[in-house]
């Protein structure tokens, strides 16, 4: 083979690598791992939230104990957003995913209305270990909303790589990808809870001596924005 025929087929090659490239056959499946694993970010704050879900319960009980109902609404809550489980491949279903939102939102509004509550009881909100906790869980509702971000992000980019040309063309044909869900807000998010805080006039039960504060609780910072 002669010098001019080498380079001529290294020019197609380079030619060929290049019209690959740009039609998505990289490009296509790297935007999908981005938003995959800015999935597994999102699961792993709603995880660390269920966590710390049972601890508070357990801590508002013993001084709240008129407050059954809402300690059960976020209980059951709980429950329910634990037990529906989004794999990557149901992140291109919307019933599925919706699903997901919404078991995690009445979560989100069972939390409210239990804040709203515990203001009610002075010497809940003086125990040491309560008011770690509640550091906890806002410092992870932080995380929550700033993972929840990252993947709509990651989201946007890749379904616009989808469908814009010429990786549209790699998409379809190779991948056969299809766009991705992002989360979005809930029209009830703009709404204050509705409360049911029964008699309100009723004196609080007296809670008991208050736990260590570094009893199965992890130490945490005031929310704060995390990387």
């Amino acid at each position: 083979m002669t010098k001019l025929a080498r380079a001529r087929n290294l020019v197609v090659v380079a030619m060929a690598s290049l019209m690959l490239a740009a039609c998505g056959i990289n490009s296509v499946p790297t935007a999908e791992e981005n938003a995959k694993a800015k999935w597994a970010d999102v699961q792993s704050a709603y995880q660390r939230r269920a966590d710390l879900v049972p601890n508070l319960v357990s801590t508002v009980r013993a001084a709240a104990q008129s407050e059954t109902q809402i300690l059960t609404n976020v209980t059951d809550a709980r429950a329910r957003a634990t037990s529906i489980n989004i794999t990557t491949d149901d992140l291109s279903n919307p019933q599925e995913f919706q699903k997901f939102q919404n078991a995690q939102n009445q979560l989100t509004q069972a939390l409210g209305q239990l804040r709203t509550v515990v203001e009610n009881y002075p010497q809940l909100q003086s125990q040491a270990r309560f008011g770690d906790l509640m550091n906890a869980l806002e410092g992870t509702e932080n995380r929550i909303d700033v993972a929840r971000t990252r993947y709509n992000e990651a989201v946007q980019a890749y379904n616009t790589e989808i469908r814009t040309f010429p990786s549209v063309i790699g998409a379809k044909i190779v991948h056969g990808a299809e766009p991705m869900q992002p989360f979005t807000a809930q029209p009830s998010s703009q709404t204050a809870p509705d409360v049911n805080f029964g008699d309100m006039n009723a004196v609080p039960v007296t809670a008991p001596a208050a736990p260590s504060a570094n009893d199965n609780v992890n130490n945490e910072a005031p929310a704060a924005a995390v990387n």
